[in-house]
């Protein structure tokens, strides 16, 4: 065999939460995976200053530490973690077929099963002090850090049904919530806007955007600007959350694997399992519904589980090497 090519038994592509826990199941399960960690090794959780939510850390920990220690946990039982970016694939629709990927556009690496927890990017602005200060009062995940903005004034930026949602989550948390909606109506269900328009603690503002986060080390403010008049105002703010929607990592895997409009990799039933034999999937590549560390760890558990059974079921076509 190729020095470029490598036979395994599992590959996971992704390290976040649901990465490192399918990594803890399947190298305890003896499926010896390898895990790649992307360009992002961690996942979302290391932009994280504060989890405060995951079960086992009373007193909170920091995403970049707990993705570590998720590490060296899947590492103990036998994980091999790679640096790396899976950059082609070539996956079989056969049962028992061998599954070929491509590790920086170089080494070949040959799987009977792969685990896909690559996750989901948050979408942004993109404006140079909205990036300065995420971790420091700017946030994609008002479920994860509202509880930090308690009983203080927050804004959101979105009007589909998610920004909806968080807005009214919020509004149960702080003080008052000021919702920049770019357009002069919401996309949000129209449910979903009778809710938001009946909370008192929830200004909507319409044709309104963020002109600049204003703060040094933590968000102190809001410059709005209406894009009909060019008005800007400043609000005092202390948090600031971006509900514009977010991006599965998925792309590389077009054209082989279902996916529904947006390309979330679509999972039958209450399993991992793709449309693909021996391909699994897991985490935030596969959940536009709850996106949390948690439930991400959850669905990684499942994904080598099913990849332990599906080994079990066939017949190995070759001895791993």
């Amino acid at each position: 065999m190729s020095e470029n090519i490598e036979r395994i038994k599992t590959l996971i592509i992704g390290s976040g939460p649901a990465g490192y826990t399918a990594a803890i199941y399947a190298s305890r399960a003896d499926l010896n995976p390898v895990l790649y960690t992307g360009m992002e090794p961690g996942g979302q959780l290391t932009t994280t200053t504060e989890v405060d939510n995951f079960p086992g850390y009373p007193e909170g920990i920091d995403g970049p530490t707990m993705m570590m220690q998720l590490q060296q946990q899947a590492e103990r039982f036998g994980t091999e973690v790679r640096i790396g970016m899976i950059t082609a694939t070539e996956l079989s629709d056969k049962v028992g077929g061998i599954h070929k990927v491509t590790v920086d556009n170089d080494k070949v690496i040959e799987a009977e099963t792969i685990i896909i927890s690559t996750g989901a990017t948050a979408k942004y602005l993109g404006i140079p002090s909205e990036q300065k200060l995420r971790g420091g009062g700017v946030s994609a995940c008002a479920v994860c850090d509202g509880f930090f903005y308690k009983k203080q004034d927050v804004a959101i930026v979105g009007a589909g049904d998610t920004a909806a949602e968080e807005a009214s989550y919020l509004s149960n948390i702080c003080n008052k919530v000021t919702m920049l909606v770019r357009k002069d109506y919401m996309r949000a269900s129209k449910a979903m806007q009778h809710r938001v328009e009946s909370i008192p603690n929830i200004e909507i503002k319409y044709n309104t955007e963020v002109d600049e986060v204003l703060g040094d080390q933590v968000v102190e403010g809001l410059r709005m600007v209406n894009n009909q008049t060019g008005e800007k105002q400043d609000i005092a703010i202390t948090g600031l959350f971006i509900a514009i929607g977010h991006k599965p990592n998925t792309d590389i895997f077009a054209g082989q694997l279902n996916m529904d409009e947006t390309g979330y990799l679509i999972t039958e039933g209450k399993s991992t399992k793709t449309n693909l034999p021996g391909v699994f999937a897991c985490g935030d590549a596969q959940d536009k519904d709850y996106r949390q560390a948690v439930t991400a760890a959850g669905t990684g558990c499942m994904a080598a589980l099913d990849a332990e059974r599906y080994l079990a079921s066939i017949e190995t076509p070759e001895e791993v090497a």
